[in-house]
């Protein structure tokens, strides 16, 4: 009886440290996505670049999930153990269309854990106003010059590189850096984001990355 009872012990304690290790219960991928998808009030069907990651912070599982509503980008960190949203950012800034400069004014909401808004005091959204202004007459400038490749067929070079990727999973616009204009955007297709930049001139594909959820 007592040989029983200390391999009894044993496999209690062993089950004890095994759940510690694991950092206790997972809910899934899955679960998390419906818990972003149900705060955010939208079904999966009305998503595009969506994509689910996973990371760890201060010892706990976190799902980091984005997705894009029309013009609005939502990005999400789910507790794994229960499906608590812990923060959630929701950016309606984004431009009308590739390519094109937006109003410079934006919509932004984010929560922490608490379930709180926050909301941006007059200087900074005036702040934020001014930024996205100057930033708007950038952008209108580089969209007014004069390049080889235009915004169309730059996006199809990238669409290209991503089969059964569409101009719903894509984000680009042009740019000027280091004395030359280029397309620079991302596009996020079944889990994976890809990050790349095209020669305005040449259409030559200068950089291109992936990265898996």
């Amino acid at each position: 009886m007592k040989k029983l009872a200390a391999v009894l012990l044993a496999g209690a304690a062993i089950g004890v440290f095994t759940g510690c290790g694991n950092g206790g219960s997972d809910i899934g991928r899955d679960a998390a996505l419906e818990a972003a998808l149900n705060d955010a009030g939208v079904s999966e069907s009305d998503t595009s670049r969506l994509q689910v990651s996973e990371e760890r912070d201060d010892g706990r599982k976190i799902y980091e999930i984005r997705f894009d509503v029309g013009q609005t980008e939502y990005d999400y960190e789910i507790l794994a153990s229960d499906g608590q949203v812990i923060s959630s950012d929701i950016d309606s800034s984004r431009e009308a269309s590739a390519g094109n400069a937006g109003t410079g004014a934006q919509s932004t909401t984010q929560t922490d854990g608490t379930g709180q808004s926050t909301v941006q005091d007059d200087a900074a959204q005036q702040n934020t106003e001014q930024a996205g202004n100057a930033q708007n007459q950038q952008s209108g400038a580089a969209n007014n010059a004069e390049v080889a490749v235009s915004l169309e067929e730059a996006s199809a070079i990238a669409l290209e590189k991503v089969p059964g990727a569409t101009e719903n999973d894509l984000r680009i616009e042009l740019d000027y850096d280091d004395g030359r204009y280029r397309y620079e955007g991302d596009i996020i297709y079944q889990q994976v984001e890809y990050d790349f930049e095209i020669n305005a001139d040449t259409g030559e594909v200068i950089e291109w990355s992936e990265e898996r959820g």
